[in-house]
C-alpha cells in the first residue's frame, strides 16, 4: 500500500492527498489502469527524474522537483508520450491536469503526513 501524505507551498495546503510511490514497483505502475485523477489528489514518484504515459487514459501535470523538492519545471504531458528531461530532477510528482499551475517555480513544497500541515519533508 502506498503512503498517502499531504503537499503544501507557502503555507497553504495545495494537494491534501497524495499518495507516495517509493519503490521500483509502485514507480513502475505508478498511474497506469485508472481512469483519471480527481482534484487534491496525485502520485509523489520519489527518487525519479523521468515519466511517461505509455497505457494511460489521461493526460496529466508533471511537476519536476530536486532533491530539496524545490519546484524546477511544470508540463501537461498527454498519454503515450515521455515526459522533459529535466536538469536536476529528483522527484516527480503527478497531478490532474492544469493542477500544477498553482505551484510557484523555484519555490519548495513541503511534505506532511495525510490529514496533517507539520514541516516534515523526511518523506
Amino acid at each position: 500500500m502506498k503512503k498517502v501524505i499531504t503537499i503544501s507551498q507557502g503555507g497553504k495546503i495545495c494537494y491534501p492527498r497524495i499518495e507516495m510511490a517509493s519503490n521500483f514497483r509502485q514507480r513502475f505502475w505508478g498511474l497506469m489502469g485508472r481512469g483519471g485523477l480527481v482534484e487534491g489528489t496525485g502520485l509523489l514518484l520519489k527518487h525519479c527524474s523521468s515519466i511517461h504515459t505509455c497505457f494511460m487514459k489521461f493526460p496529466i501535470d508533471v511537476v519536476y522537483l530536486d532533491h530539496s523538492f524545490k519546484v524546477l519545471d511544470v508540463e501537461t504531458v498527454r498519454p503515450w508520450k515521455l515526459g522533459s528531461l529535466i536538469k536536476g530532477a529528483r522527484h516527480v510528482l503527478e497531478l490532474p491536469e492544469y493542477a500544477g499551475d498553482q505551484l510557484k517555480r523555484g519555490y519548495p513544497i513541503t511534505l506532511a503526513p495525510y490529514g496533517s500541515f507539520e514541516d516534515n519533508n523526511q518523506y
